[in-house]
């Protein structure tokens, strides 16, 4: 299925969101924080803590430094240096169980495949387009097979604010030397996806294959429920 709810003006970049746009993340993501949990719970004192212990120190993390919400992972970082400290580690043992418990997130967080068909699509588009991506999460590309798939990889935190904030796309127009109208965003979120291209004056697909609420009611300006369906974006 692909719905044109707009018409659409010509585009020369495809902009990809990664996580569940391009693979499955819920399971990736659940991995991770159990190498994570796996990792605290040996520490004296941390399980004892209970299952809500972890959700409130993100939660003053936060409190404490809120232009952690557009930094995913360093929000992760001062979440574990918090957690660690309230439980009395010194300085030195601090820094080291956070950097080690982060290192256990972050390996299983990019053990990631993405399937063969997947990577086929979108090098038949590269062959038209200039592919990029543009992420809020924190996967790193080059520790899995879309490594070299990209001209240009954003960030959030990284390279500036969270999408929606149009921060991303007005640096991914700039770094390639093009108007954002020529920028068409694929992602699976209406509220940071979707809501972040239209309001960048970037074109927009919505990836809808998914249950999820969301606050934003715009339209975004393609409507497909495959991934698949950008074959249709290959000119003949």
């Amino acid at each position: 299925m692909i719905r044109f709810n707009r018409a659409i003006k010509p585009f020369s970049v495809l902009s990809f969101d990664l996580d569940d746009t391009l693979y499955d993340n819920r399971p990736i993501i659940k991995a991770a924080v159990k190498a994570q949990a796996d990792y605290l719970n040996k520490l004296a004192g941390y399980q004892e803590k209970g299952p809500q212990y972890w959700q409130y120190c993100r939660e003053l993390a936060v409190q404490q430094q809120p232009t952690l919400v557009d930094d995913v992972t360093q929000w992760r970082k001062q979440t574990l240096r918090l957690a660690l400290s309230k439980l009395g580690f010194n300085q030195s043992d601090m820094e080291h169980h956070a950097k080690g418990a982060y290192n256990a997130f972050a390996d299983a967080r990019s053990n990631i495949t993405v399937s063969d068909d997947i990577l086929a699509l979108l090098d038949n588009l590269s062959k038209q387009y200039t592919l990029i991506a543009i992420t809020n999460g924190n996967a790193e590309v080059e520790r899995f097979n879309l490594n070299n798939k990209f001209a240009l990889v954003l960030q959030a935190g990284l390279h500036g604010k969270a999408k929606p904030h149009s921060t991303l796309f007005d640096q991914a127009a700039v770094h390639l030397g093009v108007n954002k109208n020529a920028i068409l965003h694929i992602g699976d979120s209406l509220d940071s996806d979707v809501q972040g291209a239209n309001n960048a004056g970037c074109q927009s697909v919505w990836l809808n294959n998914q249950t999820a609420n969301y606050a934003y009611k715009g339209l975004a300006d393609i409507e497909i429920a495959d991934i698949h369906a950008l074959t249709h974006l290959i000119k003949k």
